[in-house]
C-alpha cells in the first residue's frame, strides 16, 4: 500500500489500541506503541530505564507541568551527548520524535500515543485519529482488564486520561482531546471497532485515492 501512516491517540477504555491494532492487522503493515521507547533507547544510546521514569514522572506529576510548558514542548531537534540536557524529559521526546519521523518517511504503519499526530503534524501522508466513547462504555471496557469496579474504576480511567492529557500538554503545548488537533474523532461507543476500522480506510480512500491500499 502507499506510505499512509495512521497515528492514533485514545481515551482509556475506548479500544484505541484494538482499532489500532485490527487496521494495522487488516492491511499488513506494522503496528507501534509501547515498542517505540525501545527505539528510542537503541537510536540515542540511553538508558530504557530512563525513558519510562521520564514518563512516570508525568504520571505521578511531579513534572512540572504548568511553569515550564513553553521550555518543554517540542521543538524538533535532539541534543547531542555533550550537552547536560542529553538525558532531560525533553531530550528523550525528541528520541521518540525522531523515531516516530523516521518511520513516517519509511513506510506505512499505525503509530499508537506518544503525540505521533503533533510530531507529524507537518507530514503530508499521515491520519491523524482520536478514539473516545461514552462513560458506560469506558467502563464496561475497562472491565475486561481491571480488577476494580464502580468508583475505583471510574477514578482509574479518570486518572489514566488525565496522564495523557498532560502527557500531551506538557509535549506540545495543546490540548490532548481537541477535536481540531486530528483528522478523524470516532465514537468507538456507537461505532464499535470494526466500524471505527472501516471509517479509518474510508477515509484514507477519499483522501489518497481508491488505489491507497494497492
Amino acid at each position: 500500500m502507499k506510505k499512509v501512516v495512521i497515528t492514533i491517540e485514545r481515551q482509556y477504555g475506548s479500544g484505541g489500541r484494538t482499532v489500532g491494532e485490527m487496521l494495522a492487522n487488516e492491511l499488513g503493515i506494522h503496528y507501534y506503541d509501547k515498542e517505540l521507547v525501545k527505539l528510542a533507547a537503541d537510536e540515542s544510546g540511553i538508558s530504557e530505564a530512563l525513558f519510562v521514569q521520564a514518563d512516570e514522572s508525568i504520571r505521578q506529576g511531579k513534572a512540572p507541568l504548568l511553569n515550564k510548558i513553553k521550555k518543554s514542548v517540542y521543538k524538533g531537534k535532539v541534543i547531542g551527548p555533550e550537552s547536560d540536557d542529553f538525558t532531560s524529559m525533553q531530550n528523550l521526546f525528541n528520541y521518540q520524535a525522531e523515531v516516530i519521523k523516521k518511520l513516517a518517511d519509511t513506510q506505512p504503519c499505525v503509530i499508537v500515543g506518544r503525540c505521533a499526530n503533533y510530531v507529524l503534524r507537518d507530514f503530508d501522508n499521515v491520519v491523524s485519529v482520536f478514539v473516545h466513547a461514552p462513560q458506560d462504555f469506558l467502563m464496561e471496557q475497562a472491565a475486561l482488564k481491571q480488577p476494580m469496579r464502580g468508583k475505583e474504576l471510574e477514578k482509574f480511567i479518570e486518572k489514566t486520561d488525565k496522564y495523557r492529557a498532560d502527557y500531551y500538554k506538557y509535549y506540545t503545548g495543546e490540548r490532548w482531546e481537541d477535536a481540531y488537533n486530528y483528522d478523524l474523532c470516532l465514537n468507538s461507543g456507537r461505532l464499535g471497532f470494526e466500524k471505527c476500522v472501516e471509517a479509518i480506510k474510508e477515509y484514507m480512500k477519499v483522501r489518497f485515492g481508491n488505489d491507497v491500499f494497492d
